[in-house]
């Protein structure tokens, strides 16, 4: 196991995601989502709703499904929108309850590897990171 803890292992990962470079950039979203569901007193405002449903997105549909997403959000926050900005409503609202109490499969520290994030199948790992992350708020193993 990597002995870095989970927020610091965090903060290297959002350097790599914010490098904007394959493979960690365009994952960012999913990223950051496994990251805050798993840790859930850094949700924000909305629950999680954001972060479960670009999760769902990412399970059933991959980048494309949560880059329509996105793009989506991003529509409705835009400051072209007059009046009351539409936001976007998850088809799959996450669980209405605390945090699964089971432990998650897969956390940042396996997506980690040595604490450096190896590009070798970095996206299987985050594959692997949503997969577990919604499966333990789903009440799966």
């Amino acid at each position: 196991m990597n002995p870095r803890s989970c927020d610091e292992l965090f903060h290297a990962l959002l350097a790599l995601d914010h490098s904007r470079q394959a493979p960690w950039g365009p994952l960012h979203g999913v990223s950051v989502a496994c990251f805050l569901l798993q840790h859930p007193s850094r949700l924000p405002t909305d629950d999680g709703a954001m972060a479960w449903a670009l999760l769902r997105a990412y399970i059933d549909g991959g980048l494309d499904q949560v880059n329509q997403l996105v793009g989506q959000a991003r529509r409705g926050n835009s400051h072209r929108v007059k009046g009351n900005p539409s936001r976007v409503t998850p088809d799959a609202a996450p669980p209405h309850r605390d945090a699964p109490r089971s432990h998650f499969s897969v956390t940042i520290q396996d997506v980690a590897v040595d604490g450096t994030f190896p590009s070798a199948e970095f996206t299987e790992r985050v594959e692997a990171w949503a997969a577990a992350t919604v499966a333990a708020w789903s009440g799966g193993t």
